[in-house]
């Protein structure tokens, strides 16, 4: 059977306002669609995620305007002259942070999307500002402060807010890494191995079954002089030697999926204490509305923080159940209330149940000038939330075959027959893309 099995696309166009959520799911025999529609009347706001960021457009009937009416919102970047490298060897690079970076969505996707991207950006520049001599870091701190502020200033002028992340100019120093230089990371480190090792990964083993990873951790800690205090500024100088010796879109790709890996082993919301929920929860008996009311509300809260992906809300969900469970919730509340995975991600549409959960894999923001910003959201967003099966919160191997999936939903499946094969491909789908992280 030809199917697509993973076509669900959100496209933001205006400020920031869901103009189509489709999700298309076929075969040869069913197309089933799911949309969501705007009010017929009364005016029309976004989901709430930050006043200041989502301007209001009340006037219906009117076009409305796209999120950057002329993106990319240019202008020339002001550098500091003292940064002597040529940000065009780099373009494409530059070009696919800067939208991943945007400056509305930055926040947003800041975990899974933009500040990956930017990393990999830096560790890409470090390379090929020393290509050239025999150094593999900027050595000079001074100089680290110059480039990286025209960093930031050229992907400003290209609409990216890169302030959600936590780089600073140490990063793309040596920082107490003892070896720094070609020359002696050579004469230590098997070189030919690693790059081999990072040359092609395999985005659905490299979390579970990992080659690149441990190469990269053997060679800083070879160089490190087996010291694990400077292990991390030692491991900069490893990623700078492979952005040398890898294709521009290879080095990239390795680094953004070592830090799905990585972003994917933990949950990046905040909860704070659900004493609210607790105390509707705790001896929930035949009527639910008060409880699911509160957990409702508190999830509500929550969703806003972000975009996360599906690996990320299955160990969110046991996050949030497992306080629930210490403060005396014994009722699997997700069950009752009808709590999915994609609870715990942002919700991108008006009055329907729209949320969208990220692939675990490596993404990116698309931007095109017709259709606005775009990404793909995964088809495990039905899930129903995993209720912990106790207060502590267990590890998580979500590889297979240790691993295990809330049932997928039913509905619908009675009343269309040709939809129960195409859910068991989604879930093969999803075990798939649900891959165990590793430490970037």
């Amino acid at each position: 059977m030809d199917c697509i099995k993973a076509a669900t696309l959100v496209i933001f166009k205006g400020s920031l306002w869901l103009h189509l959520f489709l999700l298309t799911i076929c075969s040869s025999k069913l197309l089933y669609v799911v949309s969501v529609s705007l009010p017929s009347s009364g005016i029309f706001e976004p989901i709430e995620i930050s006043p200041s960021v989502l301007p209001h457009y009340p006037y219906l009937g009117k076009t409305l305007p796209p999120m950057y009416p002329s993106f990319p919102k240019t202008y020339k970047p002001i550098l500091s002259g003292k940064c002597p490298f040529n940000f065009s060897s780099i373009s494409t690079i530059i070009e696919k942070t800067a939208s991943d970076c945007s400056q509305l969505l930055a926040p947003l996707v800041a975990n899974v999307i933009c500040c990956p991207q930017f990393a990999s950006s830096l560790h890409i520049f470090q390379a090929h500002f020393t290509k050239n001599s025999n150094l593999l870091v900027l050595q000079n701190t001074t100089m680290a402060d110059h480039c990286f502020s025209d960093i930031v200033e050229v992907l400003g002028s290209k609409g990216a807010n890169t302030s959600v992340c936590s780089f600073k100019p140490l990063n793309i120093t040596g920082g107490s890494c003892p070896v720094n230089d070609v020359s002696t990371f050579e004469k230590i480190v098997n070189t030919t191995k690693l790059v081999n090792a990072c040359s092609a990964i395999d985005p659905l083993k490299e979390c579970c079954r990992s080659v690149c990873q441990p190469a990269i951790i053997e060679a800083s800690f070879q160089i490190s002089s087996s010291n694990v205090d400077v292990l991390n500024d030692c491991k900069g100088v490893v990623h700078s030697y492979l952005s040398r010796n890898l294709p521009l879109e290879a080095a990239d790709s390795a680094f953004r999926i070592l830090s799905a890996c990585k972003v994917n082993k933990v949950c990046p919301l905040e909860f704070k204490q659900p004493d609210e929920v607790i105390k509707a929860c705790r001896n929930v008996g035949g009527s639910s509305s008060w409880c699911c009311s509160s957990l409702n509300s508190y999830i509500a809260g929550v969703q806003r923080q972000m975009l996360i992906t599906n690996r990320q809300a299955i160990i969110c969900a046991s996050v949030f159940g497992s306080m629930l469970r210490k403060g005396g919730v014994v009722t699997d509340v997700y069950e009752l209330c009808d709590v999915d995975l994609k609870d715990f991600s942002l919700q991108v549409a008006y009055g329907e149940e729209a949320g969208c959960l990220l692939r675990s894999l490596p993404a990116d923001v698309v931007y095109d000038n017709s259709s606005g910003f775009s990404f793909t959201c995964d088809l495990s967003d039905n899930i129903a939330a995993p209720w912990p099966s106790s207060s502590s919160i267990a590890s998580f191997s979500l590889c297979a075959p240790e691993m295990s999936l809330p049932a997928l939903p039913t509905s619908h499946t009675d009343e269309y027959p040709g939809c129960k094969g195409i859910l068991l491909d989604m879930l093969i789908i999803v075990l798939a893309l649900i891959i165990v992280p590793l430490n970037d």
